[in-house]
């Protein structure tokens, strides 16, 4: 941990998975993180544990898709850690089926959390950013944004995520504010784990046969996102923005 002031940071989804990952990365890195997500006893944890190492850091429960909740979560960040500087917009769920089964509760639930939460989530802390004249925003975007067969509300979800991060580019580069996207291939998470039980797979096997495709014959984890997050919300990574990076293990179109 540093002794300077830090900058902050808000992650979404930091519950569990690649969001806690990557908070528990940006708090080594020095920044002080407001851990959000509808999973408070996970925001907690991930904060006190952050907190015990020195840092600077608050849980904040909320849905992302709430405007109302969203407003209040990054006030509650801002009055307790200083204006939020970098956010990271990972909150994501699935709801697999083949379109021909599939419901609009179940269309809507994943583009409301990916599309509209990452959208008001940006709308609130955008404002500090260009107060402050400098922001890093990174997206959670996939590889299932190519296709991916019982994804189509998922794949169109981070689809969109990718538009959504080009254009946010354009529209805040001249505040000094970078937007990006990160792609995941094959993360091991709970929700991949979910995927498999689905499948009638266990886990491990899952994950063998998922390696196998990949060219460096290993399934990705959360430091592996956490990583190259910390790279894009550097202060190095100030001339790239509006960019798609797959981490998927090997080349993705």
């Amino acid at each position: 941990m540093t002794d300077s002031p830090s900058r902050v940071a808000v992650v979404t989804g930091a519950g569990r998975g690649i969001g806690a990952a990557v908070a528990a990365r940006l708090a080594e890195d020095g920044f002080a993180v407001g851990l959000l997500d509808l999973d408070e006893a996970g925001v907690k944890q991930g904060a006190a544990a952050i907190v015990a190492k020195g840092g600077k850091a608050v849980g904040v429960a909320l849905d992302v898709s709430d405007a109302e909740q969203v407003e209040a979560a990054v006030t509650r960040v801002a009055d307790e850690l200083g204006p939020p500087v970098v956010l990271v917009n990972n909150a994501g769920i699935t709801r697999d089926n083949l379109i021909f089964k599939m419901t609009e509760q179940e269309w809507d639930s994943v583009l409301d959390v990916h599309l509209k939460g990452s959208f008001l989530m940006t709308r609130a802390v955008q404002k500090y950013m260009t107060q402050e004249k400098y922001g890093r925003i990174v997206n959670l975007s996939s590889t299932s944004a190519l296709g991916n067969r019982g994804q189509v509300n998922y794949a169109a979800a981070k689809a969109g995520m990718q538009g959504f991060t080009k254009t946010l580019a354009i529209e805040l580069g001249k505040f000094n504010v970078t937007a990006n996207a990160i792609a995941p291939g094959f993360i091991a998470t709970d929700m991949t784990a979910a995927t498999a039980e689905r499948l009638g797979m266990g886990f491990e096997d899952f994950k063998a046969a998922a390696a196998s495709q990949i060219p460096v014959q290993r399934v990705g984890t959360p430091d592996d996102i956490a990583h190259l997050t910390s790279y894009l919300v550097s202060e190095g990574a100030g001339f790239v923005s509006g960019q798609v990076i797959y981490v998927a293990g090997g080349p993705k179109d």
